[in-house]
């Protein structure tokens, strides 16, 4: 069933209004009619309604609230990427991955070795290109929030990050010791014993992360851990560590 999402604004007691490029969607792509079902979600509390189409006007679509859905989609483990800057459409793709796989929030990062460089406008303009396919792979996939992608930020303020996660996990070509799976396994105890825990996942881009870089963010905490004897591309290593920890901690 297609689902939306909305602002808790949109929503009057048993009543949504849907707006946007959602009209159009729902109209001209799907075709739905009057009396048709959808699903609607309230981004602000995650919760999915079952909803029959009562209007359908030029500018909005009202539905009327059949039930809640009880079922619960997401995950208590959060999953935060912080993503060295990569080339072309890379970053299109993890999101879209990522989020499919359960991934909360994407935070772009210019590390040394990143070729892109983004600021003013086309940060701008990507950061609404990215947040929209968020958006797309949370209705395609059934998710009950989209995903946040967040502005570029430096090694400084990654730093800083370190402290507000429980497991903070830094994924390196040049580590030949340490596993992400003795790392989860280590972790999981204090991971499961929470109602809800944070990971921090940082790729390196194209160039992966310098050494200096990574000797930083050790000293702050951060776990720097090996993804096994084969080097993966920068758009295939966030997939496979998001992959692993709902495998380990979700089911």
């Amino acid at each position: 069933m297609p689902k939306f999402f909305v602002d808790d604004n949109q929503i009057e007691g048993s009543r949504i209004s849907i707006t946007g490029e959602d009209v159009n969607h729902i109209t001209n792509v799907l075709r739905l009619k009057k009396d048709d079902y959808i699903l609607v979600c309230d981004k602000q509390n995650s919760i999915t309604y079952n909803s029959k189409i009562e209007e359908i006007l030029k500018e909005k679509v009202v539905c009327k609230i059949e039930n809640e859905i009880a079922k619960q989609v997401e995950s208590k483990v959060k999953v935060s990427i912080f993503q060295g800057l990569p080339k072309a459409d890379k970053m299109e793709y993890i999101i879209q991955k990522c989020t499919e796989l359960g991934a909360v929030e994407f935070i772009p990062v210019a590390l040394k070795r990143c070729i892109v460089k983004l600021n003013g406008k086309d940060e701008a303009k990507k950061i609404e290109r990215w947040q929209k396919i968020a958006e797309v792979a949370s209705k395609q996939s059934g998710r009950d929030m989209i995903p946040n992608v967040k502005n570029v930020i430096t090694i400084n303020k990654l730093k800083e990050e370190i402290e507000k996660f429980d497991l903070f996990i830094v994924a390196y070509e040049e580590e030949k010791e340490v596993t992400l799976k003795q790392i989860l396994q280590a972790n999981k105890d204090k991971i499961l014993e929470k109602e809800s825990s944070k990971i921090g996942v940082v790729i390196g881009p194209e160039g992966g992360i310098d050494k200096q870089e990574i000797d930083e963010l050790k000293l702050c905490g951060a776990k720097i851990i090996t993804l096994g004897s084969r080097i993966l591309r920068t758009e295939t290593a966030p997939i496979a560590i998001t992959s692993n920890i709902m495998y380990e901690f979700e089911f």
